[in-house]
Parts: C-alpha cells; structure tokens; sequence
C-alpha cells in the first residue's frame, strides 16, 4: 500500500489525527467527484446548492462510518435516526442522483478507512464521466417547459419551424382551449441546442402574430 496512508486503527476508537486525515481526505475526494459533475453538466443554469451537497455529504458520510465503526447497535442507531429525516427535494435527473450517490460513497469508503477503494473509484468514475460527456453519449440539456396562447391555431405553424430551428427535441405536453379570452393554450417540452440562445428564441417568437403569455418554465417538466 501507499506509505501516505495510516493503517486502520486496531482500537475502537480512532485517533484524532485519524479523524482529521480521513475528513480531509473525505472533502478533497467529494470536491473532484462535485467538481466533475460542474465541468459536465449540460442545464441551463448550475445549482450550488446541488454541488454543496455533494461535497459536505461525503464528508458527514465518512463521519458516521467512523462513529459507526463495527458496531451493529450504533448501525441500528443511526439508520433509526436518519429514518426520521424526510427529504423532500426531488431529484428529476437521474444523472444528478448517480453523482450524489458517488459522492457519498467517497466519504463511505473513507469512513471505513479504504483509501485505496475511495482513490481508485473516484478516479474511474470522474474519468468515465469525462470521456462520456466529451462523445455521441453526452448528456443533453435540461428539457424545460414552453408555454404560449394563440388566438388562433394558424399561429403554430411559424412556432414549430422556431422550435426546430432552435431546439434539438420538442414535443407537444398539452393543449387546451380558454372559452373565457377565446384563445389556445399550449404547453410543449424542448431541449435547447444553446441554453445561451434562449433569450433570442423567447424574442422570435414573440414576433409571431397572435402570440401571448409566452414564457419558459424551467422546473416545469424533468428528464428522462
């Protein structure tokens, strides 16, 4: 083994410095796996929040496996406690949910001193991602929510030409008719070409004749 890698404590207990030298390790591994998950992602905008969660869930991971140890009541315990947190933040992506596992798996094998298991799965998995995202495989962007009302259905002719000129996949979600302003109302998914063009196809649609309360929703739909 690596001589920068302090053998696993023989005492229940381990040492401060174990601590330390485990949480910091759990951090810096964490932090590439949420660093690589920033350089791939492909949505139009980045949530901090997400990436925080990756990053300090490693290490809270890697700090209950220490507490944990061999310990089958202290398991007991904390799968007790954990059971009465409910999260309620739903992850669409599942792509998003495969890294939030890896970084915790990180602060897991950490947390049971497996440097070298935490060492070597970091780096095939980031580098896996990589080569991913840089093929034909890449992750597409996020599938948002278009919404628009026509005063009559000759209008959506022009709107579909856009969407295929803009987008690389659009689909109809509903539509649905407004007796009390006599207008269609239409909802449509879509994944950008370039998120950063986006404003310029709200505004050529807006041109369209007869288009009203147009607007994209970003939370509206997932991916699959």
């Amino acid at each position: 083994m690596l001589d920068i890698f302090p053998d696993q404590p023989s005492f229940e207990y381990p040492a401060l410095v174990n601590v330390l030298y485990a949480l910091v390790w759990s951090f810096l591994l964490s932090s590439i796996v949420a660093i690589t998950h920033k350089l791939t992602y492909r949505g139009d905008s980045y949530s901090k929040n997400f990436f925080q969660s990756m990053v300090l869930g490693g290490i809270i991971t890697a700090m209950l496996m220490m507490a944990i140890g061999d310990s089958l009541a202290r398991g007991l315990g904390v799968f007790g406690a954990m059971a009465i947190i409910r999260f309620r933040t739903r992850i669409d992506d599942s792509r998003d949910v495969l890294f939030l596992f890896a970084a915790l798996s990180t602060g897991l094998a950490i947390g049971v001193y497996g440097y070298s298991i935490s060492f070597a799965g970091t780096l095939v998995f980031c580098v896996a991602a990589v080569i991913l995202h840089v093929t034909k495989f890449k992750a597409q962007n996020q599938k948002t929510l278009l919404l628009f009302a026509l005063d009559s259905p000759e209008g959506l002719a022009p709107l579909q030409r856009l969407m295929e000129q803009y987008c690389v996949e659009s689909g109809l979600k509903t539509v649905c008719l407004d007796r009390s302003k006599n207008e269609i109302r239409y909802e449509y998914f879509v994944v950008m070409q370039k998120a950063a063009e986006q404003d310029k196809f709200l505004l050529d649609m807006s041109r369209v004749n007869g288009v009203t309360q147009l607007k994209i929703n970003h939370t509206g739909i997932g991916n699959s």
